[in-house]
């Protein structure tokens, strides 16, 4: 396998391969250094991480570094130091003996390379050289063939003319001995040419250009083997740093063994015990006969401070602070102080224990709370199909954008349809190119594609034109200017009303200009649980197939006829039921509502 015998008319083609090569061999060194500068980057990062967790000196943080687990840590941010330290190694490594190796060996190979070629472009002026003279020597000996012809001719037309001279025709033969003479002498010279050039080729094809084209495969092969070497010394340098990284996690590890509770915790004792004795008991001091209570004085403040129930967090809505509710009810005032803990030195009340969550719960009622949108609550995050979980300007936007990708997808499907009609075209016409037949598969699957993205284009407008519709009119410049506004001005993230996305019925419009959202944190769920269900306002027909995944809505198949109990409230949603037990919310553009008369009055 030589490429001299087997390449030998591609010497354009070796050229290219080889430059290709060059340029693989600078692109991995190119790798090696951006890998290199990634260990620096990262070993830097790491020591900037353990000096800013190390403890100041001379400070009471340090101080506090006296535990066992304090200490543990502080180990293993030096262990974490020496663990930076090995990665600047592997940087270091990788530059000295990968990248200034092979930097200086491509230069060498591009050399070499040059060269070689050089000689081969040498060999193929020479032999060119020689074609030229081959070809220059044939014509000549083909010229002086020619006019020693028409001298013979010429000489043979005097000769038998008898109205010319005799000197004449004398002249003619000597012109025509000459003619002759100069096409034995440009035979002779054309022959020794051909031959000249016969073993000059041979040698160029035997000889030049294999020993050329032998030099360049083994300048090529020992490429090939030079960034093998290099490959493995990029492994061998992360492998050399392996075990201490190991000895470094090791430390780690035996830091946090060395963690020892029991002697945190006496330190600790060391550190804040006081040395006092613990109090004795308090003696009775009665006051009740300076004060002539009565018995019923005494019943009936412990009727005021014991009958009065507690304010609890029980039953279900124990836990919650539940913000949407649908009947705002004021919250309760708080109790009056009549309990026996007026009496000096006697028994604590339960509702002073009490004082402290209520006074909490109040100040939670009395902020402004930071209310999100209700679908991110009952959806978990799920981004719907129609982004109906955006604000209405900026779920145009995604909807435009949308319907432009839809129909850059359908342009190249058309033009995909286009050419394989016109290949078909070609095939009808030209039957031995191919057969029209196969294309029929191909042309089908495309026409397929094409009209599936048209539905979905016109499932997306239909929601576009349904979101245009309730956006206010404005022109084509405030609409290409609508991005800048909305990236300079985000929208407010506790403005449920303006922002309304909730599918649940339970937060309205209507509910937004409140002063503040007020929570009765009792009996709460059993309203909500116990609401009567909402009667129905009309019928509704699927027109497309939804599946309900998210909590809050329900499935429907194409063709289907539910319940309306409640029509879309600007939030692209309508609620729908289909028996007691099912109800939910849908996309309002699924389905085609048949309001009630009656119920479209009221």
């Amino acid at each position: 396998m030589s490429w001299g015998t087997e390449l030998w008319d591609q010497f354009d083609n070796l050229e290219k391969h080889t430059q290709w090569g060059i340029d693989i061999l600078e692109k991995y060194i190119k790798f090696v250094k951006e890998r290199t500068e990634i260990e620096l980057s990262y070993a830097k990062q790491l020591r900037n991480l353990s000096k800013k967790y190390q403890p100041k000196k001379n400070s009471k943080e340090e101080e506090e570094y006296k535990y066992t687990s304090c200490k543990a840590f502080i180990s293993t941010l030096n262990e974490m130091n020496d663990y930076a330290g090995q990665h600047e190694v592997i940087s270091e490594n990788m530059a000295s003996q990968i990248i200034v190796d092979l930097a200086r060996y491509v230069q060498e190979l591009k050399q070499e390379r040059k060269l070689n070629f050089h000689d081969g472009r040498k060999a193929q002026q020479h032999i060119e050289s020689c074609w030229k003279q081959l070809e220059s020597s044939k014509r000549r000996f083909e010229r002086d063939c020619k006019e020693a012809d028409r001298a013979q001719q010429y000489f043979e037309k005097m000769d038998a003319d008898i109205n010319v001279t005799k000197a004449d025709v004398e002249k003619a033969r000597q012109q025509a001995q000459i003619r002759h003479q100069m096409a034995e002498d440009s035979k002779a010279d054309y022959s020794s040419i051909l031959q000249k050039f016969n073993h000059e080729q041979h040698e160029y094809y035997h000889t030049h250009i294999p020993n050329i084209f032998q030099k360049i495969q083994e300048m090529e092969e020992r490429r090939i083997v030079r960034i093998g070497d290099s490959m493995k010394t990029y492994a061998e340098v992360d492998r050399q740093v392996i075990p201490i990284i190991g000895k470094c996690l090791d430390g780690i590890v035996k830091a946090a063994e060395s963690i020892d509770q029991k002697n945190d915790s006496q330190l600790v004792i060391e550190a804040y015990k006081s040395g006092f004795e613990p109090p004795g008991d308090i003696e009775f001091e009665d006051y009740s006969q300076p004060m002539k209570r009565t018995v019923s004085d005494n019943s009936l403040s412990n009727s005021r401070g014991e009958g009065k129930p507690d304010l609890k967090f029980g039953g279900k809505s124990k836990g919650k602070l539940w913000p949407f509710i649908k009947k705002n009810k004021p919250p309760p005032p708080p109790p009056a102080s009549a309990s026996p803990s007026a009496v000096p030195n006697g028994p604590q009340s339960p509702k002073q224990q009490k004082e402290p969550l209520s006074h909490r719960f109040n100040e939670f009622m009395t902020s402004k709370p930071k209310i999100h949108c209700f679908r991110s609550l009952k959806r978990g995050g799920a981004t719907p199909e129609d982004f109906s979980n955006l604000p209405p300007e900026q779920r145009r936007k995604k909807l435009q954008q949308k319907v432009d990708e839809l129909n850059k997808e359908i342009q190249k499907e058309m033009d995909q349809r286009d050419a394989i009609t016109k290949m078909k075209d070609v095939y009808l016409k030209n039957p031995q190119m191919g057969d029209p037949a196969s294309l029929d598969h191909k042309l089908a699957e495309v026409s397929q594609n094409i009209e599936k993205l048209r539905l979905e284009t016109q499932k997306f407008e239909a929601w576009l034109a349904e979101v245009e519709g309730r956006l206010p009119a404005r022109s084509e410049q405030m609409r290409r200017q609508s991005g800048l506004y909305d990236s300079q001005n985000p929208p407010a993230v506790n403005n449920c009303a303006q922002d309304r996305e909730s599918p649940d019925g339970s937060y309205t419009e209507e509910q937004s200009q409140e002063s503040e959202v007020k929570v009765l944190a009792t009996d709460f769920d059993d309203e909500f649980d116990d609401e009567e269900p909402l009667p129905a306002i009309g019928t509704c027909k699927a027109l497309y197939t939804f599946e309900g995944q998210n909590e809050g809505t329900i499935s429907v198949v194409e063709g289907e006829t539910l319940y309306v109990i409640e029509e879309d409230k600007g939030d692209g949603w309508t609620r729908i039921r289909r028996n007691e037990d099912e109800e939910g919310y849908v996309p309002t553009s699924y389905v085609e509502v048949y309001l009630d008369k009656n119920a479209k009055d009221s």
